[in-house]
Formats: structure tokens, C-alpha cells, sequence
């Protein structure tokens, strides 16, 4: 059966590749000067700005029920750094689609709309990096079981 925090492993790789990804494709485009980057690095954005707030929401339930004890304190320094993260990656997306959808091209808001992204791809890694050490450091959502033996054949 999947758990809340099996659906958030699994939602939460998505968004991270995506906007990576699109944020690589900027960097190359203003290198290469090709089009099609430029457009990827959009479409990539949209989407894993979409894939974000799956993994929002699938986050927020699979943190219900480690609200107490140890896990506390780190679980919510990675919940604001996800909140901060969600809302850079709309305000990025929706400026973005702005200037996509008007053609507006004034260097200043491209420069502005990049150090968005910047910005945008450091929070993701800061985010990773919290959950990471929520489950490598402090076994959030591991489940530990022993093997069943008894059906093993006597000797």
C-alpha cells in the first residue's frame, strides 16, 4: 500500500529535475543563443512549478503525524524551506508566463526574471537538501521490519 510518504518520495524527484533542468537550459541558451532552449527552460519551469505543488501537498500529509518529538525541529525548517520554494517557483512561473505571453523582452526583466531562477533553483537544492537529511539523518517515514524466519525449512 502507498503511504503519504511514499507518494512524496516518489512526487518529489519531478519538480527537482524539471527545474534544474530548465534552469541549465537558460544557462546554455544565453551561451548558444538557440531558441528552443528558451522555450524548453519555459516549458520546463511550468511544469515542474506544477510538479511543486503536487509535492507540496503530498509533503504537507506525509508530514501529519511527525509534528511531535525529535523530528520537529527539522521537519519544520524543510517544510518553510518548501513553502519558500513553492511560492518562488509561482512568482518565477507566473512572471515567466507574463513575459512569454505579452513578448516582452526588456533585458532588465529578463535579467530580474533570471536571478528568479537563480534564486529559485538554490531554494531547491536547500529543500533536498533538508529532506535528505530528514530521512539519511533522523529516519523520517522509515519503516524498520525484521525478516520473517519462520518459514524457513528445519534442518
Amino acid at each position: 500500500m502507498i503511504t503519504a510518504p511514499h507518494l512524496h518520495a516518489m512526487v518529489i524527484h519531478f519538480p527537482i529535475a524539471l527545474l534544474m533542468a530548465g534552469f541549465f537550459s537558460e544557462i546554455i541558451a544565453l551561451f548558444i543563443k538557440r531558441e528552443f532552449l528558451r522555450q524548453a527552460s519555459f516549458y520546463l519551469l511550468v511544469l515542474g512549478t506544477l510538479g511543486a505543488i503536487a509535492a507540496y501537498v503530498s509533503g504537507s500529509y506525509a508530514g501529519d503525524g511527525m509534528t511531535d518529538g525529535i523530528l520537529q525541529p527539522p521537519l519544520e525548517l524543510h517544510e518553510d524551506a518548501a513553502l519558500i520554494t513553492l511560492l518562488l517557483a509561482i512568482i518565477t512561473a507566473i512572471s515567466r508566463t507574463a513575459m512569454y505571453y505579452f513578448n516582452y523582452q526588456k533585458t532588465w526583466a529578463k535579467w530580474i526574471s533570471g536571478l528568479l531562477y537563480a534564486i529559485l533553483i538554490g531554494f531547491v537544492a536547500r529543500t533536498g537538501y533538508l529532506g535528505g537529511q530528514l530521512v539519511f539523518k533522523h529516519g523520517a517515514g522509515i519503516e524498520l521490519a525484521l525478516p520473517d524466519f519462520g518459514d524457513q525449512p528445519k534442518e
